[in-house]
């Protein structure tokens, strides 16, 4: 038994234990973070240079992208690393600041899907004063407070994580430093920081999804009453691809930390954090994009004037 003070690094398992599968791994995950990288900057550029996109749901769709680029890239360069080299090491110090990094994308992500449900629900229900009850200054309040509670709620977790000792031996069953697989090696009491983890956890996903749900219930209560087939049609589109959003993060949340069976397996446990941390921030800007005329012809026109350019 041994201290944190003793304990400087941790093992990362990663997924070490299927040798063959390296390569094709290593190749498959290079080619979903270029993707990723490429897709949400790729967001955020369109929108700069589109003046018809510089609105509130534009807005927060670019700082989405901007959490999807920051959180891929805490996970997806060490998890490349490790599947090429044989030492698989992270510090002590650098495993909690991967987790504490990660963790306030999470939960500044969760609520970022609320305020963009919110802002969804003002542009359905109440369109004729959108632009002036969404106004450039609550949004960018709104942004500001996902971004200083998700890294207050990650501060407050990592901080509880830091004060517990560490055992040998220090290998992590995971490719990162995941909560479950951090507590794995701890040999204190953890009943405190699961207390916190467990608290803060509820508080950020019953509110996040409360704040979700109630407006999805006015915007449907809303779209029943809409008389035209062709207003109908333009209130579900604009819905559409942030349901699906928000559909495939919190559920796969959900999987990995709310059923009980996913605790047993650490192959799930490692499955459902690459959906999350690599998967979901490389399809968000294709479910916007792909649904979205704006953003196609933007794309459109910045490749034919660059093909342009390059055959003049």
């Amino acid at each position: 038994m041994r201290n944190q003070s003793s304990v400087t690094a941790f093992v990362l398992v990663g997924f070490s234990e299927y040798p063959h599968l390296q390569a094709p791994l290593f190749l498959m995950f290079l080619t979903i973070y270029t993707v990723t990288l490429l897709g949400n900057l790729g967001i955020i550029l369109v929108r700069k240079i589109n003046p018809k996109l510089h609105t509130p749901m534009y807005f927060f769709l670019s700082h989405l992208s901007f959490l999807d680029i920051c959180y891929s890239s805490v996970f997806t360069p060490k998890l490349l690393e490790i599947l090429v080299v044989e030492d698989r090491i992270i510090s002590f110090r650098g495993c909690m600041t991967q987790y504490f990094f990660g963790c306030a994308c999470v939960i500044t992500e969760m609520f970022m899907l609320a305020v963009m449900a919110y802002d969804r629900f003002v542009a359905v229900c109440n369109p004729l004063i959108y632009t002036v009850s969404m106004s450039p200054k609550l949004c960018a309040l709104l942004v500001a407070g996902t971004y200083m509670w998700g890294g207050l709620c990650s501060l407050t977790i990592t901080y509880s994580l830091v004060q517990l000792s560490y055992c040998e031996p220090n290998v992590i069953n995971h490719f990162g430093c995941e909560y479950s697989a951090v507590l794995s090696v701890s040999c204190s009491d953890l009943s405190f920081t699961q207390m916190v983890c467990f608290i803060i956890s509820i508080v950020c996903e019953a509110s996040s999804l409360l704040i979700i749900l109630a407006s999805y219930v006015f915007i449907v209560v809303t779209i029943v009453r809409i008389p035209s087939k062709g207003g109908l049609q333009k209130a579900l589109s604009t819905c559409t691809s942030h349901l699906t959003a928000i559909s495939i993060f919190h559920g796969i949340i959900l999987l990995l930390y709310c059923v009980p069976s996913s605790k047993s397996s650490w192959l799930l446990v490692k499955v459902a954090t690459v959906l999350y941390t690599v998967l979901v921030p490389m399809l968000n800007p294709l479910i916007y994009s792909l649904r979205n005329k704006d953003v196609k012809d933007t794309v459109r026109k910045l490749i034919t004037s660059k093909l342009h350019s390059q055959a003049i």
